[in-house]
């Protein structure tokens, strides 16, 4: 069967071989509520995170997913794991250390305010060059990319054709969106907030990707937190 190609000259990802990845941020953690990064650092959802996490459950209830992979943090992991006794089959939730967030080193546990005393040289460097300024101590955000990109790949191999319910952080979720784009322009990101216990959706194949649905949070209509902001960019985490 010949492929025709559309009008715009857009080849999206062949179904066949290509695997579609609902991505979810981790449910809100005590950290975020108190306002102070986390990067790496392993912290729990709050009480807001674990309504979230069940109203997710409820949302996704009987729904088949080929695998379930998580962030090897307790805040995704949690989060996948209440909404994982829900799915069809109740799938075993794995394990993927390459989809944690980005390392934000000597930030983690600061809030905004300390971060401005402590690190102006930083947030000098990240305003104007959020893609490749790196945390004191840690990450930036093209070694998150590169970091991750290695992982959904590694996964798109394992599940080719399939459907892969992934649960991890807000940096990773921009990830997959770059991934599915093709990239994405560098002060863009700070434009890509990701609520917590959101889904967004992409097809990526071997060499192509598609962008099915972002920051999907129809699910927390009911409830009064959902935290948008991240360590990704200098905003409060």
């Amino acid at each position: 069967m010949i492929r025709r190609r559309p009008p715009t000259g857009f080849l999206p990802p062949e179904r066949r071989t290509a695997t579609e990845f609902w991505v979810v941020r981790h449910g809100e953690s005590t950290w975020n509520a108190d306002g102070r990064y986390q990067g790496q650092t392993d912290v729990p959802l709050s009480h807001i995170g674990i309504l979230q996490a069940a109203t997710l459950a409820e949302r996704l209830t009987g729904m088949h997913f080929d695998a379930v992979y998580s962030s090897d943090l307790a805040r995704a992991s949690q989060t996948a794991e209440m909404v994982a006794e829900r799915l069809s089959g109740r799938p075993t939730v794995q394990l993927e250390p390459g989809l944690r967030e980005i390392d934000v080193g000597e930030l983690s546990g600061l809030v905004v305010a300390d971060i401005e005393a402590r690190f102006p040289e930083y947030l000098r460097a990240l305003r104007a060059d959020p893609w490749t300024t790196r945390r004191p101590g840690g990450e930036s955000m093209e070694d998150l990319f590169a970091r991750c990109a290695v992982a959904f790949d590694r996964l798109r191999a394992r599940h080719a054709g399939g459907r892969v319910l992934v649960f991890t952080h807000g940096g990773v979720v921009r990830v997959a969106v770059g991934l599915a784009l093709g990239g994405v322009p560098n002060h863009a990101w700070a434009r890509l907030s990701v609520t917590n216990t959101s889904i967004t959706r992409v097809l990526l194949g071997q060499n192509s990707g598609t962008l099915l649905g972002f920051n999907d949070d129809a699910h927390l209509e009911d409830l009064i937190e959902a935290t948008e902001a991240d360590d990704v960019l200098g905003q409060a985490p």
